[in-house]
């Protein structure tokens, strides 16, 4: 074994913690006198946690959900109503594994988009998978789609994550075919993986979001059919702070 290098064999053994933290570490195992069992154990647990923190890095990068404003300063008194005891139930991640769909419904500004990043980085806490995306968003990434394999393809964006996170259904109106895609994505998710949407509509109101396409009320029945509703009724924070200024 002389001149092989340690870190190297520990590279070749699987170890994909830097360099320097594993050298890090053993210059203070050795400074300790821990024995090669204290040793394995310690040296065990810095390559586990380095492959959580990679883990986390990659799947927080294909959540996609931008800038997130924590919790902690979700002013929960703003809104007239606003159920906080169902939402932070959704936190434990329950509804995740049993493939609940969770609807956030309210006007413009009251904080749906915020409530919905929020389950995104719980799950992700959690070691779950996330995609988010605005309806808008994931409609126009699907209709560019050339041939029927790539939209397959595509397709699995948004129906592989265990947690989808659809928001602003409602803003702005959509052609008949994006119903389709979207109760596509629903079909493939039904009862197996969980979907969240964030709208300012009623579920009556949805056929006039997409030109009253006929996939819509198969898409509304699929989607409530284990569904947490949570309405929230509330003046928009943003033309508070307009009014303030």
């Amino acid at each position: 074994m002389g001149g092989v290098d340690t870190f190297d064999l520990l590279a070749s053994a699987g170890f994909r913690a830097p360099r320097a933290t594993l050298q890090k570490q053993l210059e203070a195992l050795v400074r300790e006198r821990a024995t090669p069992t204290e040793t394995l154990e310690v040296m065990t647990q810095l390559e586990l946690h380095s492959r959580a923190a990679t883990n986390l890095a990659r799947r927080t990068k294909l959540a996609t959900l931008g800038t997130v404003a924590p919790l902690d300063r979700f002013d929960w008194n703003y809104p007239r109503h606003i159920d906080r005891a169902a939402y932070e139930a959704l936190l434990t991640m329950d509804f995740v594994r049993a493939g609940t769909n969770v609807l956030l419904r309210g006007p413009s500004g009251v904080g749906k988009t915020t409530l919905a990043q929020n389950l995104g980085v719980a799950a992700l806490s959690a070691g779950l998978s996330v995609r988010f995306t605005t309806l808008a968003q994931c409609v126009s990434d699907l209709l560019r789609q050339e041939s029927t394999p790539a939209l397959t393809r595509r397709l699995r964006r948004y129906t592989a994550p265990d947690l989808l996170l659809l928001d602003e259904l409602g803003y702005l109106p959509s052609e008949p075919r994006a119903a389709d895609l979207l109760y596509q994505i629903q079909s493939a998710r039904h009862g197996r993986r969980s979907t969240v949407i964030s709208t300012n509509l009623a579920f009556k109101q949805w056929g006039t979001m997409f030109g009253q396409a006929g996939s819509v009320t198969p898409l509304v029945d699929r989607f409530t059919e284990d569904c947490v509703v949570l309405d929230i009724e509330g003046d928009s924070w943003r033309q508070r702070k307009h009014r303030k200024g």
